[in-house]
């Protein structure tokens, strides 16, 4: 392979890799802009994959599989927007047992379903639907045009929610929400109604990234197949500034990290492969170190809000 069909191919493998992030820190900010804090993001991803993964198996419907994603997604959001917006409990403890009770689904509900098998169940991956005309522009055409629904509707997603959050009204209210929810609410703003919406589109998408794992990657699920990718858009959120446009460029630095790491395992250059699968969370640590204090995030970001009380 020469040096251009390497780097091609690395750019295309990059775009395949950043859409977990994507979507998953885009739904993380999406709830953040309301001031809700979701760290379940691994647990939703995981009962997302594993449910997407089963539906897609026994009905043979791939699409049917990412609709039931999405579901559980909102499911979750539900549940996680009554907890700490109408029961007002602790964000973060929350989604801490969320987390926990996402893995502990992703692992039972395969077992229930389909039960311990010698060899694990395989559906389709998702096919590459070319964009006429553009396809054929020499180089670029196969880097940004040919690859599966799920890329475009990611980089969609991004830029549609850009959009709505600063050229909208409504995106001027659910961001008012998160900074200040009391001057919004005597604005006649239902800080809870938006905070519900919020929280539920944004699981909806953490759903969607989990599921894109098996449809994707593996053709199968696999438990703990997340690696760590919910808890990497957390902190992509802090890194893009809860800004859609940042969250996407930061998203393709740490696919960049993460399909770097795997193209020198295969190159067996002597280093540890353990060491190369720390890469991802070693360059999230130094990029916080480096923006953390520059990233602005939403004022009321982790907080309930309870319109009686006279204090914020």
């Amino acid at each position: 392979m020469d040096i251009s069909q390497g780097f091609i191919t690395f750019l295309r493998s990059l775009l395949l890799t950043m859409v977990p992030f994507v979507l998953a820190a885009q739904g993380t900010m999406l709830a953040g802009r309301t001031g809700v804090f979701i760290v379940a993001q691994e647990g939703i991803m995981l009962t997302s994959a594993s449910v997407g993964f089963i539906v897609s198996y026994k009905t043979g419907s791939l699409f049917y599989g990412m609709l039931a994603a999405l579901l559980v997604g909102g499911i979750y959001g539900v549940l996680i927007a009554y907890m700490t917006t109408t029961l007002k409990m602790n964000q973060f403890v929350i989604g801490l047992s969320f987390y926990f009770v996402g893995v502990g689904l992703s692992t039972l509900i395969p077992k229930l379903v389909i039960g311990v098998t010698l060899t694990p169940p395989l559906i389709p991956t998702l096919q590459d639907v070319p964009i006429p005309a553009l396809r054929q522009i020499p180089i670029i055409g196969d880097i940004f045009f040919n690859h599966n629904i799920l890329v475009y509707l990611s980089i969609l997603i991004s830029m549609l929610l850009y959009y709505f959050l600063y050229k909208t009204s409504w995106g001027l209210e659910m961001r008012s929400v998160g900074e200040n929810p009391k001057a919004a609410d005597s604005l006649g703003i239902n800080v809870s109604l938006q905070r519900y919406i919020a929280v539920i589109i944004g699981c909806m998408l953490i759903g969607l990234a989990g599921v894109y794992l098996p449809m994707v990657y593996t053709g199968t699920f696999t438990e703990q197949m997340t690696r760590g990718r919910g808890w990497l858009s957390s902190a992509l959120a802090f890194f893009g500034g809860w800004r859609p446009l940042p969250i996407f460029l930061g998203s393709l630095f740490f696919a960049g990290i993460e399909v770097l790491s795997y193209r020198v395992q295969v190159q067996s250059v002597g280093i540890p492969y353990q060491f190369l699968l720390m890469l991802p969370y070693v360059a999230t640590i130094l990029v916080m170190m480096l923006t953390f204090k520059r990233s602005t995030t939403p004022a009321f970001l982790g907080k309930n809000y309870d319109r009686e009380k006279r204090t914020l």
